[in-house]
């Protein structure tokens, strides 16, 4: 036990605070020596220990981070939209990311200890927090921090960061103004979410956009948007809220458009069948590593919300229009690559590349153009 370690349990022991005479009053009674400067330097280590998310702060405040990753005690990452970078920051040992994990869980009610050991919760301040303990890993405790955008971008924002084409922009700006049904596709970390969001902001404010989302990410800059978040259960196993219900409580709330910010369960049976009653230019979210493998994707979600196969293929052939394929580069630059449309033949759904976008600033027309062209007309 390290000497940061030996004053907790000495003032957790003891049921005292951790101001400077207290932790003066711990030296003395260890038999260490005190000086002016050591209290200082441990009250701020053990404030630091104990307020927001500790060491890992300074991570969290850097310009542009999207997310903080703690591969046991050793390796830190964060990234800031070049892939994930290796920090500086290490913990003393696991026991100490174990209890960052376990406070940050504590601080919105939720459990983790070897009967629970792992939590994906949303923070007060908007962090999206991921935990899970060592018990179950290779390298210790393992932390996934998801922060919020800072900022709400828009389309000419994504042209300026060169992310999009400007060519893209614009027939992006047109699907929403169509009205069009559409899910974003695209890997981990690709940020489908973000996109959603600025393609969100572009919808008229007249309209009234309902969201609903397992962990809120989602922040459009829209006027009159209601954001629905589901919940876990809590420690006595009740008050468990689902994607599906609240998928189907927005139905309720008179939406101009429905959105799930990422589509990964039996909800998707709820939003196709919301898509196809008359609520136009719906949107989501859904994982995929291209739009071609969006269907087989599809079909396995559907299964979790009880759909048969072909009456997935007939609904969704009914219910979207587009399909938008987000990726990153092999630097780590995002990319809008690609806009795909549906077609359907012999009760079967597949997605046809409609138009491509180049990084190197060239538009290539696939086999989907025309009716790409019938549908934003």
């Amino acid at each position: 036990m390290n000497e940061l370690d030996e004053i907790r349990d000495y003032l957790s022991r003891n049921h005292v605070q951790m101001g400077p005479v207290e932790v003066s009053q711990a030296l003395r009674n260890m038999g260490q020596l005190v000086t002016d400067a050591r209290v200082r330097s441990l009250v701020g280590a053990l404030r630091q220990d104990s307020i927001g998310a500790g060491i890992l702060d300074p991570l969290l405040d850097l310009p542009g981070v999207t997310d903080v990753i703690v591969n046991g005690p050793q390796q830190v990452y964060f990234d800031r939209g070049k892939g994930l970078e290796l920090s500086d920051v290490s913990f003393n040992d696991d026991a100490a990311v174990r209890r960052l994990a376990i406070r940050l869980a504590a601080s919105i009610g939720r459990r983790l200890d070897e009967g629970s050991p792992f939590v994906d919760a949303r923070l007060p301040n908007g962090v999206r927090v991921h935990a899970i303990l060592g018990s179950l890993t290779d390298c210790g405790t393992c932390l996934s921090l998801r922060i919020p955008p800072q900022i709400q971008l828009t389309l000419p924002d994504w042209v300026m960061n060169e992310t999009m084409s400007k060519s893209a922009a614009i027939l992006l700006d047109r699907l929403v103004e169509k009205r069009l049904a559409f899910l974003v596709t695209g890997g981990t970390g690709s940020g489908k979410t973000t996109l959603l969001s600025t393609l969100l902001g572009q919808v008229d404010s007249n309209e009234r956009i309902v969201i609903v989302e397992d962990s809120r990410e989602l922040d459009p800059r829209h006027p009159h948007c209601i954001r629905l978040e589901s919940r876990t259960a809590n420690t006595e196993g009740t008050g468990k809220i689902t994607m599906t219900d609240l998928v189907r409580q927005a139905l309720r709330m008179r939406p101009d458009r429905v959105v799930v910010g990422e589509v990964r369960g039996g909800e998707l049976v709820d939003l196709l069948t919301a898509l196809n009653t008359g609520h136009e230019g719906g949107a989501g979210t859904v994982h995929a590593n291209s739009a071609s493998d969006v269907p087989a994707r599809l079909e396995a979600l559907a299964g979790l919300g009880g759909m048969r196969s072909d009456t997935l293929h007939s609904q969704l052939a009914a219910a979207l229009d587009v399909f938008i394929h987000i990726r990153r580069l092999a630097g780590g630059r995002r990319w809008v690559e690609e806009v795909a449309v549906i077609e359907s033949s012999a009760g079967r759904c597949q997605v046809v590349p409609a138009v491509r976008f180049f990084p190197d600033g060239r538009t290539q027309r696939e086999a989907g153009f025309s009716r790409l062209e019938k549908l934003v007309a």
